[in-house]
């Protein structure tokens, strides 16, 4: 069992959702818009949202990456739009995973397992010590990561991908692993790990062209090492 928002402002669909939810023993509550859902999951634990894009307020793009600001919480996207562009954007942008509308509730069914499955098994993970990479400190319990004493604004994804690296220090670490290990996903777009690198190295201090902790090795995969002396002048 478990506890879902539905946000969709059909009331057709929201109806149906509701009572496929409930029947499957979930507990459910709903909202018709994206300030709505804003203000429930800041007042109530979720173990996962079911968020539609077609808000009367505000574009459900729009309202996921204001919904990643304030909660880690999984996110499945309900969509009429089957644009690739967009739903890799979406993903990139910390949706868990995606419906393209219509689907069956079979279809919902098996893609919340799986959500799910993902979210209680990070949860379940045992304490572990802290992974301390030159100045940088992730601690996988906590889910913090501080550069040089400072604390890091990750999102969810950013310190998983991070802490998967620095648990491997100066092993290169292929990208097909990366989505297997940190997406949990058997393929995908390079383009998704890309993006999260560079949103990483921004906060990291460096860029592609000089980086300091995260080096990719083309058609290889990449690495994080703490970063070398410089020489003395």
């Amino acid at each position: 069992m478990a506890s879902v928002l539905v946000v969709e402002d059909d009331q057709f669909v929201r109806s149906a959702l509701i009572r496929h939810l409930t029947e499957a023993a979930h507990t459910v509550r709903s909202v018709g818009t994206a300030l709505e859902a804003l203000r429930e999951v800041a007042h109530f634990s979720f173990d996962v949202v079911i968020l539609d894009l077609g808000l009367p307020d505000l574009d459900g793009a729009e309202a996921l990456k204001m919904l990643r600001g304030i909660t880690d919480v999984p996110v499945i996207i309900a969509t009429a739009r089957d644009d690739e562009t967009e739903i890799v954007r979406l993903l990139n942008d910390g949706a868990d995973d995606y419906l393209t509308k219509p689907f069956s509730v079979e279809h919902l069914s098996a893609r919340m397992a799986a959500v799910l499955r993902r979210s209680r098994a990070t949860g379940d993970t045992p304490a572990s010590p802290v992974l301390r990479v030159g100045g940088l400190s992730i601690d996988p319990l906590r889910r913090q990561a501080e550069l040089d004493g400072a604390r890091l604004d990750l999102t969810r994804r950013e310190f998983d991908l991070l802490a998967f690296l620095a648990g491997r220090p100066g092993v290169v670490v292929a990208r097909k692993e990366l989505l297997a290990e940190v997406w949990q996903q058997s393929y995908g777009d390079d383009q998704t790990i890309d993006v999260h690198l560079s949103w990483l190295r921004r906060k990291l201090g460096e860029t592609a062209a000089r980086p300091r902790y995260l080096h990719t090795l083309r058609g290889v995969g990449v690495k994080l090492e703490p970063p070398s002396l410089e020489p003395p002048r």
